[in-house]
């Protein structure tokens, strides 16, 4: 097993991503953070990891993803529909949680209605939100 985690961050905004960053590394300075200010990018990443899996490459998958709802391109909810295709989200246990600062009560309920979907997180990121979602990982 794993001693550090891979965190992966998924937000359009830069002082949200860098908030996020800092709070993962004052919880954990062993927790390596990926950080994607877009959906497309992460999932290309992800496509690609997938495509060149090896024995190295099984240490960089996330074993968490917090991602945000709202972002150009396509959102997170699109996201969650693209990552379900690829077949080592079906092998490895990925918690994804979505950290948005929406409060619109169907946002909410679409996150929980995901069947890839760990949680949601209301931003911003804080130690204590982080140390209930690390609990499951």
């Amino acid at each position: 097993m794993k001693m550090s985690k891979n965190i992966m961050l998924i937000d359009d905004n830069k002082i949200d991503l860098f908030v996020s960053q800092k709070i993962i590394e004052k919880f954990n300075a062993e927790f390596k953070v990926q950080m994607f200010k877009s959906a497309m990018l992460a999932i290309n990443y992800l496509k690609e990891l997938e495509l060149n899996m090896n024995f190295e490459s099984i240490n960089t998958v996330p074993n968490v993803i917090f991602l945000d709802i709202n972002m150009p391109q396509i959102n997170g909810f699109q996201f969650l529909d693209e990552i379900h295709k690829l077949n080592f989200m079906h092998n490895n246990s990925i918690e994804i949680y979505m950290l948005s600062s929406s409060s619109c009560i169907q946002d909410i309920n679409n996150a929980k209605g995901k069947g890839l979907c760990s949680g949601y997180i209301n931003k911003p990121l804080t130690i204590e939100k982080l140390k209930s979602v690390m609990v499951n990982v």
